[in-house]
């Protein structure tokens, strides 16, 4: 509450002054109480100073027939992965109805530490939305990662004071919580009262019972819905995530509609999630629209994608609902259950004038990300025998399983077909020359490669093809021009996005970005990868050593459950 201005809002509160602003018969979602109420709702200074039909503002907006209600909040994001700027993504999210953003910057972290938790920061400083910071946790997300930056509990004390930065990013090294390594336990005491984001994707029973006992307040890494209820019985608050390869929202959305349990305690949000999809799906308006469709109620819905958040965050009083002295961020929707956006505003504020400007120098070292040595081609071969560990995708999943069979070779090597493809990450931070190979078993590709920098969390350069020439040239393409994605055939670069900040995002905008994505999936999908499969996105997680069954890293495979290199390179 602004008190500096308590007396002038208080005379507007009571009616005895106009108000700057007001929306005129709309129909006001009330998180508080599950009402929809046909009412006005007052405004002055981005602050509501009331709530009734008495209101009379210096202009009224006649929202007649639709549906007030409060800006949407997403509880878990990494800007980076929609590949725009940070700026550039709210501009296209924002008018989804998303006013709210609790971002975990570790991706540009990764790559470029406290130099890339700062781009997100003052990238983010001016925009007509919301957004917070949680410090990365694990930076790298596992010691025996290739990543290009060390961020430890030293270099955070000097973000204790900012107040966009909300707490501990996602804790994703949950055995060092569980074992209670030093070095973790210095971050956690750290936050110690604050929220604390967690990532235990599979951790169960006695594990999961010290992990929560660390103060980690929260999950997004549940698939299921008995996942779901396991965390929840022991207080965590949970994200239902739905981005562009992990969806998890329908089955545990169908469990919480179906047992009757209460939607408190939980939340939406995207984590991962491509610029292409939001612009066909939509923001956090896409999961309370799939809820709804999954048979949730209107309300709960919103009150998952406002107010819950809030509350988790300590934000509620200042976001998440339409009461007065909260901030006046709104989303109108035509159609409640089509969750239809008719306009959004900020801080009371149309959203859609906003056009992001901020521009990063291009002698900004964030622009020389790339420090890897050329590939050899001998470097692509796999020795196999009899058997074999394997990455078997799973669809609609960003976790795998761990398969063993017999791959097909030719002189003791593995020759990819159409069954089985080929993987390799390549360090590019250091210039070690390390390069780790692998086999994955439904990705489908045939003729040619596809490579990217966006390989979490350490973001080395992945690439996975049927044929090493193709391999080799995609990997090659993306070295020279400073990160991105690249699909390669015949010898041929067919599509390329290029990603020069940190190899992560394109400050060429939306409309740029957005097209060449689509081309390039298009293709994919063309060349035999399948349609149930996202595979830019699927590509950038198979290097992500913290997501159960096996992994690929420079070093060779890793098996998550074992915590264990199967082989080294």
């Amino acid at each position: 509450m602004d008190f500096q201005n308590f007396f002038e809002l208080a005379k507007e509160a009571r009616g005895e002054a106009k108000a700057e602003l007001v929306f005129r018969g709309g129909n006001v979602v009330n998180v508080f109480t599950g009402e929809i109420i046909q009412t006005s709702v007052a405004v002055t200074k981005g602050t509501i100073v009331g709530i009734g039909d008495r209101y009379v503002g210096k202009h009224e907006i006649d929202i007649s027939g639709k549906y007030l209600c409060p800006g949407f909040i997403d509880g878990h994001i990494h800007l980076e992965s929609t590949m725009l700027t940070p700026a550039d993504l709210v501009e296209q999210a924002v008018k989804c109805g998303t006013t709210t953003y609790i971002v975990d910057p570790h991706e540009a972290a990764n790559v470029s530490g406290a130099d890339g938790i700062d781009y997100i920061l003052d990238n983010t400083a001016d925009v007509p939305a919301n957004v917070y910071v949680m410090m990365p946790s694990c930076v790298p997300s596992l010691p025996i990662e290739d990543n290009g930056c060390v961020f430890d509990a030293e270099q955070m004390k000097r973000y204790l004071d900012n107040p966009r930065v909300l707490g501990l990013g996602e804790v994703m090294d949950y055995t060092a919580v569980i074992n209670a390594a030093p070095d973790m336990t210095e971050k956690l005491a750290l936050f110690d009262g604050k929220p604390k984001d967690g990532h235990a994707p599979g951790v169960s029973g006695k594990a999961l019972n010290a992990y929560v006992l660390a103060g980690i307040t929260n999950d997004h890494e549940s698939a299921s819905y008995e996942e779901v209820m396991e965390k929840r019985r022991l207080g965590m608050h949970i994200h239902v995530r739905e981005g562009s390869a992990a969806r998890n929202l329908e089955s545990i959305v169908r469990g919480i509609v179906q047992s009757g349990q209460s939607v408190e305690g939980f939340s939406f949000c995207t984590d991962d999630k491509h610029i292409e999809d939001i612009h066909a799906e939509g923001h956090i308006d896409h999961c309370v629209r799939k809820a709804i469709a999954c048979g949730m109620k209107p309300v709960d819905a919103i009150r998952m994608a406002t107010i819950n958040t809030a509350r988790h965050y300590g934000l509620h009083h200042q976001l998440g609902a339409i009461a007065p002295g909260l901030q006046a961020d709104f989303v109108v929707l035509d159609d409640l259950e089509q969750v239809t956006v008719h306009a959004v505003y900020h801080k009371g504020r149309d959203v859609s004038p906003f056009h992001a400007q901020y521009e990063l120098p291009q002698g900004s070292p964030l622009r020389r990300t790339m420090h890897s040595l050329p590939v050899r081609p001998e470097q692509l071969n796999l020795p196999v025998g009899e058997t074999s560990d394997i990455i078997r995708i799973i669809p609609s999943q960003i976790v795998t399983a761990h398969e063993t069979a017999r791959l097909p070779q030719e002189n003791g090597f593995f020759v990819p077909d159409g069954t089985y493809s080929k993987i390799a990450v390549i360090e590019r931070h250091h210039n070690t020359g390390r390069v780790g190979v692998g086999a994955v078993a439904g990705f489908g590709i045939r003729n040619g490669a596809i490579a990217s920098t966006v390989s979490h969390d350490s973001h080395n350069l992945s690439v996975i093809g049927d044929n090493d020439a193709d391999m080799l040239l995609a990997a090659e393409h993306l070295r020279k021009i400073g990160g991105g994605y690249t699909l390669v055939s015949g010898g041929k670069l067919l599509h390329t996005v290029p990603l020069p900040i940190m190899g992560l995002m394109s400050d060429a905008g939306f409309d740029t970005v957005q097209s060449e994505l689509a081309a390039m999936i298009a293709k994919a999908h063309e060349m035999g990868v399948p349609e149930d499969i996202a595979p830019l996105t699927l590509l950038s997680f198979f290097a992500l050593t913290v997501i159960p069954a096996l992994r690929i890293t420079p070093r060779g495979l890793f098996d998550v459950e074992q915590m264990r290199f199967i082989a080294c390179k």
